[in-house]
């Protein structure tokens, strides 16, 4: 890339930056707006995205100065050697100049380091761990808000030197829909006035999911209230896989992607022309909002204040109890100290349904 002598307000004067964000999917959806606002922000410099091979297919519509590289650190790139060459290889591929850190793991540390000894200058995101615990611990709990993990990506960037201008719209441009041929292989284009609900019921954590059983009676009677209401049902495999499938039975018109593999931009093509999506505190919370379709989303252990809730989702789409010993955890996997999960077990089915329901009106 050739060397400009104006830079769009880039006072360092870089060229190429790379960045790092691994895991989790969750985490690396969360990165989208803000490094496609920065690279719209500087169109001279060339950005270069680092990730794990699996979730380079996020990145869909990626701006023209965004390089996407997906790799493979458990066969291609295994410990301090391994980690030592990828950063031999981006320098000598792309000519690095700076990274941001938007991860802050052993991997990315050794990144740094081994490009700190060739003169290559970094700045890392400030995950806030001290506010965290705070906000988690059992007792003496501070329930204030944080500022949202996007909120230290740009913070990251601002170190920087690359201050963001907030220019996000969506994957697919805010109103813009993706071609229905992207996910023909799933389903026909939707019709006119069709009803389409995605539901995600499954998270990393017992501590993000809404019970099974619960879900499905939401579903029922959202299903009573509107029968044309066609559900579409994210997951993984296994348990989730069974119990998509028999939902997907039940609810007649229904389809699973359970397993399926299609890929992230077949999905999310998918899901941006869903009306509404039903999610967890999960990572297809904010696959669904990168791609501009409302989510309602239940939150359980976890709690929106640690800083993660969707792009522009709205408060008044999250379901949760204001119990005391809420949130338990950033993530969601510490075992309840109850016992029983109540957080999520005392949120009725006719809540959820009446939020998602309101979405159809």
């Amino acid at each position: 890339m050739a060397r400009s002598s104006h830079r769009a307000g880039n006072d360092r004067g870089l060229i190429n930056v790379a960045i790092a964000r691994f895991s989790a999917i969750g985490d690396v959806a969360m990165t989208v707006p803000v490094v496609y606002s920065v690279c719209r922000t500087y169109p001279d410099v060339r950005f270069v995205f680092v990730t794990r091979r699996t979730m380079a297919g996020i990145f869909v519509n990626p701006p023209a100065n965004l390089a996407v590289v997906g790799v493979d650190l458990k066969t291609d790139y295994v410990g301090v050697a391994g980690m030592r060459r990828l950063a031999d290889e981006l320098c000598r591929n792309y000519d690095i100049d700076f990274f941001v850190d938007l991860h802050d793991v052993l991997r990315t540390r050794m990144l740094r380091i081994f490009w700190r000894l060739s003169g290559i200058k970094s700045r890392a995101i400030h995950k806030g761990k001290a506010h965290k615990q705070a906000l988690t611990r059992r007792y003496r709990k501070r329930l204030l808000p944080l500022i949202s993990q996007r909120a230290r990506y740009r913070e990251a960037f601002f170190k920087a030197g690359l201050p963001v201008n907030d220019n996000f719209n969506g994957l697919f441009g805010g109103k813009g829909k993706s071609d229905p041929a992207v996910f023909s292989v799933i389903t026909a284009p939707k019709a006119d006035g069709a009803k389409w609900l995605g539901v995600a019921p499954f998270a990393a954590h017992k501590g993000k999911i809404y019970p099974p059983q619960l879900t499905e009676k939401a579903l029922e009677l959202i299903r009573q209230a509107c029968p044309e209401i066609r559900f579409f049902f994210f997951g993984g495999g296994g348990d989730e896989q069974s119990t998509l499938r028999r939902w997907a039975d039940k609810f007649e018109g229904s389809v699973s992607l359970a397993g399926k593999k299609y890929g992230f931009a077949v999905e999310l093509a998918l899901i941006n022309h869903l009306d509404a999506m039903l999610t967890m505190d999960s990572a297809n919370m904010h696959l669904a909002s990168i791609a501009s379709v409302p989510v309602i989303s239940v939150w359980g252990a976890t709690h929106p204040y640690c800083g993660f809730k969707g792009w522009r989702q709205s408060d008044a789409d999250i379901v949760q109890l204001p119990m005391t010993c809420r949130p338990c955890s950033v993530f969601g996997g510490k075992a309840c100290h109850r016992g029983d999960y109540m957080c999520l077990t005392a949120i009725q089915p006719s809540v959820v349904a009446d939020k998602v329901l309101s979405k159809f009106k």
